[in-house]
């Protein structure tokens, strides 16, 4: 029996034409989805270009894997609803399933984000994933804010050697997203994985097997920074990230 289809809905403080020219648009594409990499432009284009068909006139996008987007204008904001066909609708995607869907969670609040905090800016990002002993809300000191209200302020210091600032994004079953003052109003996105048996490199897939029940991600994004900045939050992330989930995900 097939599991019930799964949806999000989120609201988008932008008007409708500009939520969708966004889904749309590569280039405005890859300011929110997923992480900067070699292959993101070729992904945005299988995603949202060859294996995607539209209906402009009502706003509906359906995408790579059956997964649809519907927005509904509200003045000058937007409702997003994402919905993913049911497990078992085709049977070649279902060992990505849960992986993918952790993926949507991430990439609808990028966009979010990205549409209300920063429209028509470029971003940096840095992509952090493997697998640990702990969880990765645990590992890198976020357990403190997880349970707060999105929208309210935070403050905590963290083992990767800095202290962020700034207001709790989003919190779903598996993932918690911060602002981050000092990234230039970036953003923090940390995911702990379901276990599966595949994973994937790009953005499209978000994880694989690992001891602490599945692999752990993060995302960093960062507007306006210099290149020294940049960099020197790239290494200390990266240090500690290698020192505390050594295991590469499966890819």
């Amino acid at each position: 029996m097939n599991d019930e289809p799964f949806s999000i809905e989120i609201t988008v403080a932008a008007p409708v034409g500009d939520v969708w020219a966004a889904l749309r648009d590569p280039e405005r594409i890859r300011r929110w989805h997923g992480w900067l990499f070699d292959g993101l432009d070729e992904e945005v284009e299988l995603i949202y270009g060859r294996e995607a068909t539209e209906s402009a006139a009502d706003h509906r996008l359906e995408v790579q894997g059956g997964d649809r987007f519907e927005l509904t204008g509200l003045g000058d904001r937007t409702r997003l609803r994402l919905t993913r066909p049911p497990r078992g609708a085709d049977p070649e995607w279902d060992a990505y399933y849960d992986e993918i869907t952790e993926g949507w969670i991430t990439f609808v609040q990028q966009l979010r984000f990205a549409l209300e905090r920063h429209p028509g800016h470029d971003r940096r990002t840095v992509f952090l994933s493997g697998t640990g002993a702990s969880p990765v809300l645990e590992a890198a000191g976020l357990t403190a804010v997880a349970d707060l209200t999105p929208g309210s302020r935070y403050e905590l210091t963290v083992p990767a050697g800095e202290t962020l600032r700034g207001e709790v994004w989003f919190r779903s079953g598996r993932q918690l997203g911060l602002t981050v003052d000092g990234w230039g109003d970036g953003l923090l996105v940390a995911a702990q994985n379901p276990p599966s048996r595949t994973g994937s490199e790009g953005s499209g897939g978000t994880g694989g097997s690992g001891g602490s029940g599945g692999s752990a991600l993060m995302v960093l994004t960062a507007y306006d920074l210099d290149d020294a900045a940049f960099s020197g939050l790239e290494s200390r992330w990266a240090s500690w990230w290698d020192r505390t989930f050594p295991v590469a995900a499966p890819v």
